[in-house]
């Protein structure tokens, strides 16, 4: 037997197993086969060995570099190879959390997670820390960017799961999702077996949780953004917060439900909990949420604050069919959601972009038709679109065309369009639904051959020769006849023109980063996941998901701001980048885009009484948000003794009375030469409050400390423009 090679060489005796497992009746005969294999597999002339890890290999999770013959000798290792975007990849992490739970590295368990990248953007360390935090991974993660393992092992798809021995020996290989009982069945009886043979340790491995050194944020990864067309109201999706926010366009907070853990319980707004939850639609005061890794379609009442579960079982369904009433129909991975009309009911049922089946499906709402379909009753959840297998196969017949993972939805009624657009993600492609007839047509991106799903890239252009990197979300802009996508893992929101099937850039560089307040062209995100337009068309609201906030563009004056969020009952500022509230007690974090302005030195004497002067102007048509108290506040880094028994906060009512902010030179000096930085965060609005920003200037004034007496100085102005 060769001594290392891949699992080629272990794939006979797998293929063994796995048909005598079949045959087998009961639970001990399993056990009895398995403790056959690991016999014959340790009777080899020589092991089939996994090779070390790369010394260059960058790691999450672990204080370090780990060894798979130093350090992980004497465990059973199970590594997983993923990758973050792929959601059986995502469906197998439960099964590998539970089998933590039940054994640890005590026992003699490892589990490492090898990232084999299908995209170039998740080649990238920080985006694979941002997947570790968002799907809660806890065991060591190694970024297999070059897909060395991968090849070295000949590891063909994902995920796989490769089970090893104490002494770096292969075990087993699990392929694919939905082995769950073989999973525990293979790692019990080789972690008692191994142990009979004294091979196993207890030594724990030194961890560093990535999630531990991340300070709190209002948002944690918002995936979808809704807006309610008639009470102005903004619905957003803070999935890593297991909650869904309603917000006025203002940011000010109406309702909190559920989170902020995770959990699977209807109710009132406070008992309720989600579990990442992702697409909301919202009418009449009702919110539709896709409750993903709960496998739920669940309902929010905002008249009677509650929730309901209105379709799914909470467990993972393999039904491709449906039928079934709501509550009784399993389903999978719901993504997105977005309201259809029947032909007797506008907003009569629920379209679903099912992304663990590679489906689209329907829940009825009311009694009604689907297009071509025949009468459904209220409350039937059931496919409409897409074969179940994943591709990117476009078909007259709805039932025989092929999806691949659809992540966004959004739905053009009017004629002459009269479809549901949908953001495939993992064939990189924009895809249409005929409302009339159900037909799946290509839009734009991806590539002719369905089975091709690596035709990605970032290039503008038409059909096929434009190029998308695993798009999530899509919406559409009645008034301008566009649609909007969120062009994830290319960080950019791009336009398409249906009529010449035509995709450019709107906004983002493309690099994964985070610059607000500035123009389309030089803004950044991060994997934006969301996005909804308002119905007049000029604001656009992106959920940027890495970047932990919510955006706004503005179709007209082409300006991307940051909308903050404001709690209705305390004022208190919730955002990211300028946390404040009312008794002053918190200094700000002013974006990294607010400008520093260097003030010309002055030299003082200890004592001396000075005043600062706040000469600060708005934008034309704009004034302060009363719901969000504008503030200034003095910082001084390193020479805190400067602010000793100094008033350091304010509230800004009107700028325009020119505020003034008091200071005095402490008696008590520490140092000849000090700054002092006087830092202004704003919120202001259009009158119409159609758009509300934050915005932050930082004045940094140097001081020179004689002890001669200076005498009088006049008023220190402090000039901007916002």
């Amino acid at each position: 037997m060769a001594a290392a090679g891949g699992l080629g060489g272990l794939l006979p005796a797998q293929s063994q197993l796995d048909f005598a497992l079949e045959d087998a009746p009961t639970l001990q005969e399993k056990e009895n086969l398995v403790y056959q294999h690991l016999r014959k597999v340790d009777t080899w002339e020589r092991d089939l060995k996994v090779p070390e890890f790369g010394t260059d290999l960058q790691w999450l999770n672990t204080e370090g570099s780990l060894s798979l013959y130093r350090d992980l000798c004497g465990k059973v290792v199970i590594l997983d190879f993923f990758t973050y975007c792929c959601i059986n990849c995502i469906h197998l992490l439960p099964d590998l959390h539970e089998l933590e739970q039940k054994y640890s590295a005590k026992d003699g368990l490892l589990v490492v997670g090898v990232h084999s990248a299908k995209f170039p953007n998740e080649k990238v360390l920080d985006n694979i820390k941002s997947a570790v935090l968002r799907y809660n991974i806890t065991h060591p993660v190694v970024n297999d960017a070059d897909a060395t393992l991968w090849h070295e092992l000949e590891v063909s798809c994902w995920p796989t799961l490769v089970i090893v021995g104490p002494r770096g020996n292969m075990l087993f290989t699990l392929v694919g999702e939905g082995h769950k009982d073989k999973l525990f069945l293979f790692t019990s009886i080789a972690l008692k077996y191994y142990r009979k043979q004294g091979q196993i340790n207890a030594n724990t491995i030194r961890t560093q949780l990535y999630r531990d050194s991340l300070s709190p944020s209002p948002l944690l990864f918002p995936g979808k953004v809704a807006l309610d067309g008639t009470g102005g109201r903004l619905i957003i999706a803070d999935t890593g917060h297991h909650r869904i926010l309603v917000v006025r366009k203002n940011g000010q907070i109406l309702h909190i439900v559920g989170g902020p853990n995770s959990g699977r319980k209807d109710g009132t707004f406070s008992e309720a909990s989600f579990s990442s939850p992702q697409g909301v639609a919202i009418k009449n005061n009702v919110i539709y949420v896709a409750d993903t890794e709960n496998h739920l379609i669940r309902k929010i009442d905002l008249d009677l604050e509650m929730v309901s579960t209105v379709a799914g079982v909470g467990m993972q369904g393999t039904d491709k069919e449906g039928g079934a009433k709501g509550g009784e129909q399993p389903i999978s991975s719901p993504w997105d959601v977005a309201f259809g009309s029947s032909a007797t009911h506008d907003d009569g049922f629920l379209w679903i972009a099912m992304a663990g089946t590679h489906q689209i499906w329907a829940l009825m709402l009311e009694c009604g038709k689907l297009p071509k379909g025949s009468d459904l009753k209220k409350g039937t959840c059931l496919r409409f679109a897409g074969s179940g297998n994943e591709e990117n196969r476009n078909n007259a017949y709805p039932h025989k065309a092929g999806f691949a993972q659809p992540s966004g939805l959004s739905v053009a009624a009017e004629e002459p369009w009269n479809c549901l657009f949908v953001a495939d993600s993992e064939s990189s492609t924009v895809r249409t639904i005929s409302l009339k007839d159900g037909a799946v047509k290509h839009l734009v991106g991806g590539e002719r051959d369905p089975m091709n799903l690596f035709a990605f890239g970032d290039i503008d252009g038409a059909g096929i020769n434009a190029k998308l990197q695993h798009p999530l979300g899509v919406a559409w802009d009645k008034k301008r006849s566009l649609l909007y996508v969120a062009d994830s893992y290319n960080h950019k929101i791009k336009f398409v023109d249906p009529k010449m099937k035509n995709c450019a850039t709107l906004a983002g560089t493309g690099e994964a980063s985070n610059v607000i307040g500035s123009s389309f062209t030089s803004s950044t995100f991060n994997e934006p996941g969301g996005l909804c337009v308002e119905d007049g068309g000029r604001l656009l609201y992106i959920a940027d998901t890495n970047n932990h906030q919510i955006k706004v563009l503005d179709l007209e004056t082409k300006i991307v701001s940051l909308l903050p969020l404001l709690k209705a009952d305390t004022v208190d500022t919730v955002d990211s980048h300028c946390v404040q509230k009312t008794n002053m007690a918190n200094i700000p974090k002013l974006p990294k885009s607010a400008p520093v302005l260097q003030l010309p030195s002055l030299t003082v004497s200890p004592g001396q009484a000075l005043h600062f002067t706040l000469k600060l102007s708005l934008p034309p048509n704009t004034k302060l948000t009363e719901e969000a108290p504008s503030s200034w506040f003095l910082t001084s880094e390193g020479s805190e003794w400067l602010l000793h028994e100094q008033s350091t906060s304010g509230e800004i009512e009107d700028i325009y009375k020119q505020p003034v902010i008091p200071f005095q030179i402490p008696m008590s000096c520490l140092s000849a030469e000090v700054v002092l930085s006087i830092k202004v965060c704003l919120y202001y609005c259009s009158k119409d409050s159609s758009v509300c920003l934050m915005k932050g200037i930082s004045f940094n004034q140097l001081f020179h400390i004689a002890s001669v007496n200076q005498g009088s100085t006049a008023p220190i102005e402090l000039i901007y423009a916002f």
